[in-house]
């Protein structure tokens, strides 16, 4: 009888693989900076164990470190339904590089005294343009022993407009102006704040030398080592340009800009200033170079900075490139796109003056001196702290119109510099040219009283009259 048939042996079922095995390769993946794989793996062990919080918070910040930033939301927002981790750090860090930072922040309300919770909000209101609270952070943060924290705290300090406080700080903390190129770099930006320029150069200098020392020992390539120092080659430059060395500024700006060695900010900081320095010529060379810069935008402004810029250079720095750009228009005589950006900039800096003097200098080109008058007139007005140019502007637009009496008007509401010869005598000749004899005398009969109340000298009461008279 022949022998029956053998069964066709089944494969073996793969072994499951243990979810030590998993995490050992998923911490591999990690230290490797190899993302991709990790958040696979991360989804291995959670197909086993669903609620490990150790693989979901490898899975977030996996996704967060590839720059996956949507995609960490979302699975942040998934894990929220079905695990006790507390995502806010995760959610305020992924919106804050969203640049939807007033939602970052509410995240992280009322977890002061977590470390990384207060840097991250230190950023935020950084960015936010919030210095002064986030100065307040750092002073809490001075006894963490955090590395870099007093290179932040005087880059704060600056940007608050507290550039005075820098040196007693950094005594305070017991590091020197040069202990490492940054921190030279950041205090030599608090001399530029206080017109220290002489000093700040020096101060420059040392921080290129460091600079070039230290990324020379951790074998940076030259290439990389001019753009970890642009930004200090570009406020060396930005401080030969006040010193005067305007060709030695140039020749900088122009080198940093043709080699394109230098993150975003300082090349766009570089033809911003340099645009600056060369005023009004080739202005359509200045308008090429900030093309460079910006990207179709929506709404009213066709235009806006390219995200990366807008994200990074400070709003002094915005507004330069915005303001530079409008000036070229006008000189390109290139009304319309002019008129078009000016009617943006208020909305978009409302606090600071500059964008309302350029949307009056586009009403007088379009000879439209009264709506000029009129929206300089509304912003000393609104703001009565900052209205000393915008009159100043008014009352030349005025006297140039031919309306000498809004001119001494405007002129009138400035309180320090009433009874100064120089205007006295504008305000004479101004109210002489509107037929406004008796006021004319009024100007000058109030100053005479003035400095003879202010003056013990006889022969110093000359000044006023031979100033008035002319």
């Amino acid at each position: 009888m022949a022998p029956k048939a053998k069964e066709k042996s089944k494969p073996a079922a793969a072994a499951p693989v243990a979810v030590e095995d998993l995490f050992t390769s998923l911490n591999r993946h990690i230290q490797q900076s190899e993302f991709d794989l990790a958040v696979k793996v991360s989804d291995q062990v959670l197909a086993i164990a669903p609620g490990d919080e150790d693989a979901i918070r490898c899975k977030v910040v996996a996704l967060i470190r590839n720059d996956n930033i949507e995609e960490a939301l979302s699975a942040i927002q998934e894990f929220s339904k079905k695990s006790s981790v507390d995502f806010s750090f995760f959610n305020a860090y992924c919106l804050y590089r969203q640049n939807r930072l007033d939602e970052a922040l509410e995240f992280l309300k009322g977890q002061e005294g977590i470390v990384a919770n207060m840097l991250l909000q230190s950023q935020i209101l950084f960015r936010l343009g919030k210095m002064d609270a986030c100065v307040d952070i750092y002073q809490k943060l001075q006894k963490s022993k955090i590395d870099s924290l007093e290179i932040n705290f005087v880059a704060g300090l600056v940007s608050a407009g507290r550039a005075s406080e820098v040196q007693g700080t950094i005594e305070s903390l017991r590091v020197k102006s040069t202990s490492s190129f940054e921190m030279a770099y950041n205090v030599a930006c608090s001399l530029v704040e206080r017109n220290m320029y002489k000093d700040a150069e020096q101060l420059l200098l040392s921080a290129r030398r460091i600079g070039q020392e230290t990324l020379m020992e951790e074998d940076l390539a030259d290439a990389d080592i001019e753009i970890e120092l642009a930004p200090i080659a570009v406020q060396l430059a930005y401080v030969q340009q006040i010193l005067g060395n305007t060709q030695e500024a140039l020749e900088s700006y122009s080198d940093i800009i043709k080699k394109n060695l230098a993150d975003e900010s300082s090349l766009a900081v570089s033809i911003s200033n340099l645009i600056a320095l060369r005023g009004p010529k080739d202005a359509s060379d200045g308008l090429r170079k900030l093309d460079k810069l910006i990207e179709k935008g929506e709404g009213p402004l066709t235009f806006q900075l390219a995200r990366g810029l807008d994200l990074k250079l400070s709003q002094k720095q915005r507004e330069a490139i915005y303001v530079n750009r409008l000036l070229l228009l006008l000189h390109s005589n290139k009304v319309d796109q002019a008129r078009e950006l000016a009617s943006a900039l208020p909305g978009m800096f409302p606090n600071s003056v500059m964008p309302v003097l350029l949307q009056a200098a586009v009403y007088v080109r379009e000879k439209k001196a009264n709506k000029a008058e009129e929206t300089l007139l509304q912003f000393a007005n609104k703001f009565p702290e900052k209205s000393k140019i915008a009159l100043l502007a008014r009352a030349q637009v005025a006297a140039t119109a031919g309306h000498p009496q809004i001119a001494a008007e405007s002129l009138l509401k400035i309180p320090d510099i009433q009874h100064q010869p120089a205007t006295v005598a504008t305000l004479v000749s101004l109210k002489e040219r509107a037929g406004d004899i008796e006021g004319a005398d009024a100007v000058f009969n109030s100053a005479i009283q003035f400095w003879s109340n202010a003056m013990t000298e006889d022969n110093k009461l000359n000044v006023i009259i031979q100033e008035a008279a002319v």
